[in-house]
């Protein structure tokens, strides 16, 4: 009720109210030519229905004039796209003849109304109706004094209510169909795992940074050895230039401009990754086999970003201690195990439901892989398995 009291003062009302009278130009230029058949125009907007790109362009007018509030949103209740199939042409045909059939009664209610309002107000001054009367009883003066508001009423009402059914009509005629909607689900599904995964890298790559900082500080102070901090500072120097490096293409990425400054590290970085453990105090023993340089793209990316994390993990939670790394191919899969024992006191690094454990897991998911963390013989091992074929 409250939307029929403020409809008056709502642009809104009005661009619907010129959007219902906009098919009516049509059919006065066609009376302008031959009065006799005025049914004529309902055949002749029929075959435009069936052009793919009438569907584009009724969608932006309704959406313009019926649903500005959502105009240009991936979630507007009307599309734009044009038609792809038959079931799309034919519901535009019929929008075409249903809007077409909705100007006649707007166009009735705009010239009526107004014209049975100026003859009651004429008849209410006392003054002679000229012309034929539209009026099917002329009341007396006073009784068209009382009546001279209602058609405006009347009026508005119509307005309002035809507004709204046209645009409900858009909505369940031109609104997307199952097709379309499938493929702006897809759409975000795909932005969505993007964001994902831009997220995983930047927390691998900066935590990865941070803590190795972090650690090569704290070793450099407590050692008090210059020859020892010089060392610890080059590798905070090289640590954080790769994750600049890293930042900067994740952002290149986000900003969607130019070509990436570098290409994501893969396995065959690896050395540079296990040095930099090694330089934050940590005896790391690596065995890696096989001709890792081979793998296909995602996996050995993926794989990286994997010891990467689970390196990370044993720096910040457990402290420089022996690590051992395994990384070979076996039976049409990847294997990479992390393994360091367990300080006394020491539950599970990051508790088993840390971001970098999850991402672990997210990573190996996506390739159809698994990987696992937790206590195992008395260490902490990360284990995960990637098949080769993607």
């Amino acid at each position: 009720m409250h939307r029929l009291i403020t409809a008056p003062l709502r642009p809104l009302t009005y661009k619907r109210w010129l959007h219902l009278c906009v098919p009516v130009l049509l059919v006065a230029v066609w009376m302008f030519i031959e009065d006799r058949i005025p049914w004529a125009p309902a055949l002749i907007i029929a075959p435009f229905g069936l052009v793919p790109w009438m569907r584009t362009a009724e969608g932006l007018q309704a959406q313009f004039l019926l649903t500005p509030y959502d105009r240009g949103s991936e979630e507007s209740a009307i599309s734009t796209v044009a038609s792809k199939r038959w079931g799309d042409r034919w519901r535009t045909v019929l929008w075409l003849e249903i809007r077409l059939a909705l100007g006649f009664v707007a166009m009735f209610a705009t010239v009526w109304l107004p014209a049975f309002t100026v003859e009651l107000l004429t008849t209410a001054f006392g003054y002679p109706i000229r012309g034929d009367v539209m009026l099917p009883v002329v009341p007396p003066p006073w009784l068209a004094a009382v009546l001279t508001p209602l058609p405006l009423v009347v009026l508005f009402v119509t307005v309002f209510l035809m507004g709204e059914l046209v645009t409900a009509i858009a909505i369940r005629l031109l609104g997307p169909s199952p097709a379309e909607r499938l493929s702006v689900l897809e759409e975000r599904t795909e932005r969505l795992l993007e964001r994902t995964r831009i997220a995983r890298e930047l927390h691998d790559t900066i935590g990865h940074a941070l803590t190795v900082a972090v650690v090569q500080a704290g070793a450099a102070r407590a050692a008090g050895d210059p020859a020892f901090t010089e060392r610890a500072l080059t590798a905070i120097e090289e640590t954080g230039r790769t994750a600049l490096e890293d930042l900067d293409r994740v952002l290149s990425v986000l900003r969607d401009s130019g070509p990436r400054p570098s290409q994501r590290p893969t396995l065959a970085d690896a050395d540079r990754l296990l040095d930099s453990t090694r330089a934050s105090g940590a005896e790391v023993r690596a065995r890696l086999s096989g001709p890792l340089e081979s793998l296909p793209g995602p996996v050995t990316r993926e794989a990286y970003r994997i010891l990467q994390e689970a390196l990370t993990n044993v720096l910040r939670h457990c402290g420089p201690v022996p690590v051992e790394v395994r990384v070979e191919m076996t039976g049409g899969k990847l294997e990479l195990e992390v393994s360091n024992p367990l300080p006394e006191g020491q539950g599970s690094p990051g508790g088993g439901s840390g971001s970098g454990l999850r991402g672990m897991r997210e990573r190996a998911a996506l390739l159809g892989g698994a990987a696992e963390s937790g206590p195992y013989e008395g260490r902490w091992r990360v284990r995960a398995r990637l098949p080769l074929s993607t």
